[in-house]
């Protein structure tokens, strides 16, 4: 129960305090994500990728500086349980005209967390539901940009609308053709809605909506917004980007749900958005995307740890709605790590292991280590985002007894069985996907040969994709990759992945003489970092279905000319393009198709 009175002086001034460390914290959040578009006119590719891994690294700054001055200033180890009560109410009362309230509880959460024992994580400690409102919150300030700006065009203004619609951006660089792009756009609207625009019955209700700032990510910028027509909505999506001169370009139009929810896919990096009020921009990305979770939409703007934070309550009601039993995920067991999944629920929870096979010579450290590089990197629609959890407690009846026996045996530092709830001291939380060795055995029984192929396909464009990124998976069996709803195959085994130019790609060396051509053993010498590609193939393509439409799509793979060029590029300092959509709706290519100059 809440105190009837608040009776603690030391209470408002921690709650101040508190919020301080959350105010400095999103200031430069801000700062560095109002940054990208400069970075992006000068096109600073690697000031941006700097940039999105040092702003991951900001929250937890933050938080342990706020812990260090309420240890500090307030001795707070010796505060009773009644004031943090008070605390909490103050900090309430500070949020009420906050704009960003919802991030703020989840700073105090946090704070909260590494300062008290986890016995005292209810409710009237930390925000397990959030105490402010996020409706209608906006930036009343004169200077401020509304959360979206609305257009009215008519037909016959439409492309002077659309025209205007990029120009109020002011990106300092100049189109190569604004016209020639905004005129593919509308070609494109007619395309997306099955009818050409002449012939849209305009109702009383016509607009455009887009969102005041450009989301930056990469080498793009994308234009969001939405076109309303009485009780018609649809997404609009617009990448920009330069073109080989230097010039910007509209690269396409995306319309369609689908094509917005790959473009905010968990498997790419965290876009760079200036942003006062959050949640009046996620509410914004709701009305485009109605099946993405809130927490997703928080992740991609950049706001991981408040997206960790919805995810979690998710989890809870799930929880309180469900029955089934958590379960040894299905598929072939890891060597380090142990995963395990809820059948209704669409996430997967991996537990690092405590000890690993010899042919594993790794640590917990250099693990988590890996996925903090995945967190930090372009993951460039490849690599599924985690969520890394401390001290998670379990209903330990909702555990299958086989389960339990695994964590025990594999993981024993981790896990504590505490009354009836069984508590795991760290975890990370993945979207389930379907492994892709079971997904190619499914369709080889089911003599799919079209899903073979496109999985096959898509297994080599991830892992070139990957190595675009500078990414070299490690281990690259199927059974690490995942096939997605939308049919992307995206990788999610990250415990042996380096940089490609951390690694040495070589060829087998010739056979000096007979006995080194018949030997079972490994006659050359192979260092730590040495990778020989033409030795992947005994590994995976020991299906004929599968080899074949391999190599015809991706045979450049077991050739390690083909490692030491991109190598090479990237170490020459240049980024590769990886877009969130497929290469046929880029303009360039429907002009080429169409036989113009590209």
């Amino acid at each position: 129960m809440f105190p009837h009175r608040l009776t603690d002086t030391r209470a408002y001034d921690i709650a101040q305090a508190m919020l301080a460390g959350f105010d400095l914290h999103y200031r430069l959040f801000r700062e560095t994500s109002a940054g990208a578009q400069a970075r992006f006119e000068r096109a600073d590719w690697q000031g941006q990728q700097l940039a999105q891994a040092e702003r991951i690294a900001f929250y937890d700054l933050r938080v342990n500086e706020a812990v260090t001055r309420l240890r500090d200033e307030f001795n707070v180890g010796a505060l009773s349980m009644d004031t943090w009560q008070q605390v909490k109410l103050h900090y309430i009362g500070l949020l009420t005209d906050h704009h960003q309230p919802e991030l703020a509880e989840t700073f105090f959460n946090s704070v909260t967390a590494k300062l008290l024992d986890r016995s005292y994580f209810r409710n009237d400690f930390i925000f397990v539901r959030p105490a402010v409102s996020t409706e209608y919150i906006e930036n009343d300030e004169p200077a401020s940009k509304p959360t979206y700006r609305a257009y009215y065009p008519t037909l016959p203004t439409l492309h002077e609308t659309l025209v205007r619609i990029v120009d109020n951006f002011q990106l300092q660089r100049p189109f190569e053709d604004l016209d020639r792009d905004v005129a593919a756009i509308i070609e494109s609207m007619q395309t997306a809605v099955h009818q050409p625009l002449s012939e849209w019955r305009l109702r009383a209700n016509f607009q455009i909506q887009v969102l005041s700032s450009i989301f930056f990510r990469n080498k793009g910028a994308y234009i969001v917004g939405k076109i309303i027509n009485g009780f018609t909505e649809i997404p609009m999506c617009l990448p920009v980007l330069h073109n080989e001169a230097g010039q910007l370009i509209i690269d396409t139009a995306l319309f369609r749900e689908d094509e917005l929810l790959i473009v905010f896919s968990f498997a790419r990096a965290y876009f760079m958005v200036d942003i006062e009020v959050p949640s009046a921009y996620v509410q914004f990305l709701r009305g485009l995307m109605p099946r993405k979770p809130r927490g997703e939409l928080y992740n991609a703007l950049g706001l991981q740890k408040h997206g960790k934070n919805l995810f979690y309550r998710d989890f809870l009601a799930h929880q309180r709605h469900s029955s089934d039993r958590f379960r040894i995920a299905p598929g072939i067991k890891g060597m380090v790590m142990l995963v395990f999944d809820l059948p209704s629920f669409p996430y997967v929870f991996k537990v690092i292991k405590d000890f690993y096979p010899p042919q594993k010579d790794t640590t917990r450290e250099q693990i988590k280590g890996k996925y903090l590089l995945v967190k930090q990197h372009d993951r460039v629609g490849r690599m599924a985002d985690t969520l890394e959890y401390s001290n998670v407690a379990f209903p330990r009846a909702r555990f299958e007894d086989e389960l339990v026996a695994e964590l025990k045996h594999f993981c024993p530092s981790l896990v504590e069985e505490d009354g009836d709830m069984l508590v795991i001291r760290h975890l990370y939380i993945e979207r389930r996907m379907i492994p892709l060795n079971i997904f190619l055995q499914d369709a080889s029984q089911a003599g799919d040969r079209e899903a073979i192929e496109r999985a096959v396909v898509e297994y080599g464009n991830a892992i070139k994709d990957l190595v675009a990124a500078n990414i070299f998976p490690g281990d690259m069996l199927w059974k690490n990759f995942g096939v997605t709803r939308h049919g992307k195959v995206v990788f999610y085994d990250y415990d042996e992945i380096e940089y490609i130019t951390d690694c040495n790609f070589r060829r087998v060396p010739a056979p000096r003489n007979e006995e080194e051509e018949m030997s079972g053993e490994v006659w050359y010498s192979v260092g730590p970092k040495d990778v020989f590609p033409e030795t992947f193939g005994p590994f995976l393509l020991g299906h004929p279905g599968v080899r074949e439409v391999f190599m015809k799509h991706h045979g450049d793979l077991l050739d390690a000319a083909f490692w030491q060029e991109h190598k090479a590029r990237i170490q020459a300092g240049h980024v590769h393009d990886v877009f969130p959509y497929e290469p046929g709706k880029r303009f360039a290519s429907q002009r080429q198709g169409a036989g113009a100059t590209p």
